[in-house]
């Protein structure tokens, strides 16, 4: 089994990209789950893929690397037992480490795969990087590819400085620019799937 983790702040861009990977797998004849987790009782992400069509297992009401950490480990063994998935896409909250639900993954199952796309969009960059730099940078560290949304809406320059910033400050990781409306750039994390 393969397991990718989204994470990022609310409004990065998570839930269109998910879809986006889910869609091209199941192309691909690959069996794939959403665990959808938000901190609200109504679940929107959740309602947003199931009406895509898309498998999805929902965790609401609080986030699941703290809070619904035994959740998570109760939900994946369910997922496991009653899909048999080939790949299991999990987009936690927005105030979520992503690393931390890779290490309850972990406890759980030993996955052949298991990787965190840490998601950014253009529009806000500024904004979290002045008011929430040190999160920010928590949550999007230990990503393993490090994914820019919304680059229809950059100005002149943006992305470049954006590129800078997160060579600087997440050394070493692979910064793939895209546009998830016109799938702008997606091919280059469907190859980094190895699917």
């Amino acid at each position: 089994m393969h397991v990718y983790i989204l994470g990022g702040f609310l409004g990065a861009g998570k839930t269109t990209l998910l879809m986006k990977i889910a869609n091209e797998l199941i192309n691909k004849g690959k069996k794939v789950v959403a665990l959808v987790n938000e901190v609200g009782k109504v679940g929107v992400d959740g309602i947003t893929i199931k009406s895509g069509g898309y498998t999805t297992v929902e965790l609401p009401s609080g986030c699941i690397c703290c809070t619904l950490a035994g959740s998570l480990q109760e939900n994946f063994v369910q997922i496991k037992q009653q899909y048999c998935p080939d790949v299991v896409l999990i987009e936690p909250t927005g105030i979520a480490l992503p690393h931390r639900v890779m290490e309850i993954v972990k406890l759980i199952e030993n996955p052949e795969i298991i990787k965190i796309f840490g998601v950014a969009d253009v529009p806000r960059f500024d904004l979290f990087v002045s008011k929430k730099k040190d999160f920010y940078l928590r949550q999007l560290a230990h990503s393993n590819l490090l994914i820019l949304t919304k680059i229809d809406l950059a100005k002149e320059g943006d992305i470049e400085k954006i590129q800078k910033w997160f060579a600087k400050e997440v050394p070493g990781v692979d910064l793939v620019p895209v546009c998830s409306n016109s799938d702008n750039n997606m091919c280059t994390i469907f190859k980094e799937m190895k699917q």
